[in-house]
């Protein structure tokens, strides 16, 4: 859990950047990170220089005031906790790739998350392999003093961001319209918008066992006051908690009792941009399993559990238990799987994943003690529980900016969330609202079928949390067009037109797309002939044809790719290597793009239609044309529901738990439809 702490802050950059890159003269937007070194990831969307329209910004911003980005500390010590190892992961699936936070999609919007992360990669692997490509989960672990030094470098050298380190205990409100904020050295900020992505770090409390201390992560203090001074507003808050595992010292590490986990060397990285696939060496995790006297330890130590003796109160995340609450929620599991993860090139600091905790530090090292690889273990520190305040997401639209304080965004785990890619998606959409807000232009939102970024978000406002939100493939209807390979291609040409993708990222997408297009239409057309072919497909092992077919029946077959048949086919293997002739070093990503849209395209156009049928409720707008107080028609809990979250659309509508059909049918009705 310590990605969801320390790498959240760091993902808003590839968000929260992007308003700070369009900002004018004047101060005109105030990013609130109560966080240690957060400053090392405010800018990242600078580069968006190139976009139309947005050119003049970018030149005022030049050689205007631009923006200030609050954080608490910018010291060396803070930069070396920025980030637990930088583990990163695209889509969910279990396993230690984290959920659903799509770093492909803020990449593809013109971020540079994807970028920093391949660069300082030192393992990289696909999980959910032998599912479908809707199910794939990039997940890469990088070298964590190099991703911070990578993203400060690129930070302190943006022109116009201007950081200043303090802590933010007051917002100014006139007139239900954020105006500014004070600080607690007495400093007043005035700024037309303000974005608050404190992470875990307000009325923060630490735990481990019966000892409690307040900070917002381990040696680092806690943000007072802010969370009260928002709330006088009339904006609701509530308490959650979130863990992290021990550190290990590698040299105490019996690694002969533990399986290696090898990371991939292939084609695939997180960004879309032409750029060399590993930087760094490829390093090894490791894996190994508890067992019955480890839980015998964990279950004698429960009394002294803040998680069982009520000393929390908060709730955590279903998906990332700690492992006391694995032990007690599956008691007949004899054990659990634990990742070993290096924490960079040279460091002898280790992470153990899936062992989160607030045990007692004795009851922890005991514990894991009799793992034998673990026999002779020496940590860096135990694992620790943190609480922290979050703010009701039902109170935001869906640009993430406050229903009840205008001009006030809040993005990551203030609205509930938990993880560093859910966290980065928040900071895109709140960053470019931002911006539009202080500049003029229309709304940006993200639909449930254009990205996970948009099911998140959907999800948040719609149907509020209870428990720290993860984004995971099994939230979003619309899979199948969601996929991490074809992020570029539904996300970019938008990020363009808005200004955030730089001409050079358009222009790749583009020759990407032309070459994919040129592969499926040859294979459409290309007659084949079984007198010609059988022979290639017996000994691919699928079977002869009768008749003669086009190509892309052929491709259509399980146990055909486009590498296997190509062989075969001098004409299609001359085509392929016409279409990606100009893009020879992304001609594997060309290629599974191509061959995915073949082999699942009956599946892409089934759930498109179904998309489109929906999107026609979502063109049915409601927001503030009913007091659903007053429709006794309506059910008692849809009247409630539908008050509190007054939606924008019918779809939204039709998305609040406790709506129902029937409740959807009377508001189409009272709509004219």
């Amino acid at each position: 859990m310590d990605g969801a702490v320390a790498q959240t802050q760091r993902n808003f950059a590839d968000g929260i950047a992007v308003l700070e890159e369009h900002l004018t003269a004047a101060l005109q937007l105030l990013v609130v990170d109560i966080l240690f070194g957060r400053l090392v990831h405010r800018v990242l969307e600078q580069q968006l220089q190139s976009g139309p329209g947005q050119r003049e910004v970018l030149a005022d911003l030049r050689d205007g005031e631009g923006v200030v980005d609050v954080v608490v500390d910018i010291g060396d010590d803070a930069v070396e906790q920025f980030v637990h190892g930088a583990l990163v992961g695209r889509a969910a699936g279990g396993g230690h790739g984290g959920g659903v936070g799509a770093l492909e999609q803020p990449d593809a919007l013109g971020g540079q998350m994807g970028l920093v992360t391949d660069e300082t990669a030192i393992q990289f692997r696909i999980l959910n392999r032998s599912k479908g490509p809707a199910m794939w989960s990039p997940r890469a672990q990088c070298d964590r003093a190099k991703f911070i030094w990578s993203w400060r470098e690129r930070l302190e050298n943006t022109p116009n961001l201007h950081i200043w380190q303090d802590t933010v205990c007051e917002l100014l409100v006139e007139n239900g319209e954020v105006t500014g904020l004070v600080t607690v050295w007495g400093v007043t900020f005035k700024a037309k918008c303000i974005v608050l992505t404190a992470g875990t770090f307000l009325n923060g409390l630490m735990h481990v066992g019966r000892h409690q201390l307040p900070g917002g992560r381990m040696a680092e203090p806690a943000s007072y006051q802010l969370t009260e001074s928002i709330a006088r507003h009339g904006i609701t808050y509530g308490r959650m908690k979130t863990g992290t595992p021990v550190r290990i010292d590698a040299r105490s590490v019996h690694f002969d009792q533990m399986e290696t986990q090898d990371g991939e060397c292939d084609f695939h990285k997180f960004s879309f941009m032409n750029t060399s696939t590993r930087h760094l060496k490829q390093l090894q995790c490791w894996t190994c399993y508890t067992n019955e006297e480890v839980h015998r330890i964990l279950r004698d130590g429960l009394p002294d559990s803040p998680l069982f003796n009520g000393q929390i109160q908060s709730i955590g995340p279903r998906y990332c238990p700690s492992i006391e609450t694995k032990i007690v929620t599956f008691p007949d599991k004899d054990q659990h799987q634990l990742f070993l993860e290096p924490e960079g090139e040279t460091t002898q600091e280790l992470y153990l994943n899936g062992f989160s905790s607030s045990l007692p530090m004795d009851i922890q090292i005991a514990a894991l003690k009799k793992i034998p690889a673990f026999k002779d273990l020496v940590i860096y520190r135990p694992g620790y529980a943190i609480e922290y305040d979050y703010f009701d997401p039902t109170q935001l639209k869906h640009t993430l900016e406050s229903k009840v304080i205008k001009n006030l965004f809040f993005a990551g785990q203030v609205n509930g969330t938990t993880g560093y890619e859910e966290a980065g998606g928040q900071g895109a959409i709140a960053g470019i609202n931002a911006h539009i807000n202080c500049h003029g232009g229309e709304e940006f939102t993200l639909a449930r079928d254009e990205a996970y970024i948009g099911v998140l978000i959907d999800d948040l406002v719609t149907k509020g949390v209870d428990e720290p939100y993860r984004m995971f493939t099994s939230r979003a209807e619309y899979r199948i067009l969601l996929r991490m390979d074809d992020a570029d291609m539904r996300l970019t040409e938008r990020a363009y037109k808005l200004g955030l993708a730089k001409e050079d990222r358009y222009r790749l997408m583009k020759s990407k797309k032309e070459a994919v297009e040129q592969i499926i239409s040859f294979a459409r057309n290309y007659s084949m002939k079984p007198a010609l072919i059988n022979d290639a497909l017996e000994k691919i092992g699928t079977t002869p044809l009768r008749q003669g077919c086009k190509l892309i029946e052929i491709l259509n077959r399980p146990q055909v790719t486009i590498e296997n048949i190509a062989e075969h086919v001098p004409a299609f293997q001359r085509e392929l290597e016409k279409a990606t002739s100009a893009n020879q070093d992304r001609k594997e990503e060309i290629l599974e793009a191509a061959e995915i849209l073949i082999k699942y395209q009956g599946y892409i156009d089934r759930e498109r239609m179904i998309a489109e049928k929906l999107a026609r409720l979502e063109s049915i707008k409601i927001k503030g044309k009913f007091d659903y107080s007053s429709i006794q028609s309506l059910s008692t809990e849809a009247r409630q529901k539908l008050t509190k979250i007054d939606p924008e659309t019918i779809a939204q509508a039709s998305r609040i738990p406790g709506v129902s059909p029937s409740d959807i049918n009377v508001l189409l009705v009272l709509s004219g439809r």
